[in-house]
């Protein structure tokens, strides 16, 4: 089974996961609308149900699957679904992540690097590594992994969520360096402050003290994200729009990390 209809995406076969809401959602059902059979995949089993439930009232096609994002056995059953469902594989956005608890280092255990690392890093790598041989295979293949700005620069987010992006980064450079010549491509996207589950906490907190329009004011455009904005980029960087772009790692901030710190209040204007 293959994606239908004319787009970006026609005749692709993609997985995307964290596919329930946020990014991963809004990116699930925009490659949809651009042709492309979708396996929306989410360790949150009726959020993926609901994400494949609108895309399919859209007349797109899809599939849900419940999945870790960092469990192997969980990547293998997902990929081999994937491949299944739809007969092959084109594309992989992965996108699931976690944020992890904000704490000072001193506080920090393990217990939580080792929780975070495991779906933010290993779960990507793990999921580069199963879809590898399919794209080998056919001599193409579109990979997209959510990384941060916060594994770019500091003060983003949690340490342990930092590296874990940091990690992202480079496993999508060394990963495109590792299929040299195979045709497959591998590109992160670094998301700034993006209103999804992860991030409401932040924006809930703003509203209730009366703050909301300081939200992403440290951004040249003075404003945060939304999920659809991010998803425009995984499709430029799922598509043949995108075909001699490769080992990149793109930030979607609003300007954030173009500049240095200021005080908005002092720029004079």
């Amino acid at each position: 089974m293959q994606g239908t209809g004319p787009g970006r995406l026609a005749g692709k076969r993609a997985i995307v996961t964290g596919a329930g809401s946020g990014i991963g959602r809004a990116s699930a059902q925009l490659f949809a609308r651009e042709g492309a059979a979708v396996l929306a995949v989410d360790i949150d089993g009726p959020a993926a149900d609901a994400t494949v439930a609108a895309i399919t009232r859209d007349g797109g096609v899809a599939r849900a699957m419940r999945a870790d994002a960092g469990s192997e056995p969980d990547v293998r059953a997902f990929v081999a679904a994937g491949v299944e469902a739809f007969g092959g594989l084109d594309v992989l956005f992965a996108n699931a992540g976690i944020a992890g608890p904000l704490v000072p280092l001193a506080e920090q255990t393990v217990e939580t690097w080792l929780k975070v690392l495991r779906v933010n890093l290993i779960g990507p790598f793990l999921a580069i590594r199963e879809v590898a041989p399919h794209f080998r295979a056919q001599g193409s293949g579109a990979i997209v992994c959510t990384a941060s700005v916060a594994g770019l620069l500091a003060n983003a987010g949690p340490m342990p969520y930092s590296a874990s992006k940091a990690g992202v980064i480079s496993l999508v450079r060394t990963a495109a360096n590792e299929f040299y010549g195979t045709g497959i491509r591998v590109n992160a996207i670094c998301p700034g402050l993006i209103e999804t589950a992860m991030t409401q906490p932040l924006f809930e907190q703003a509203r209730a003290r009366g703050s909301e329009g300081r939200i992403g004011q440290l951004n040249p455009l003075a404003r945060a994200g939304a999920p659809e904005e991010i998803a425009r980029l995984a499709l430029f960087l799922a598509s043949e729009d995108s075909s001699f772009v490769n080992g990149q790692a793109f930030a979607a901030d609003g300007g954030l990390t173009s500049t240095l710190p200021f005080a908005p209040s002092r720029r004079g204007y």
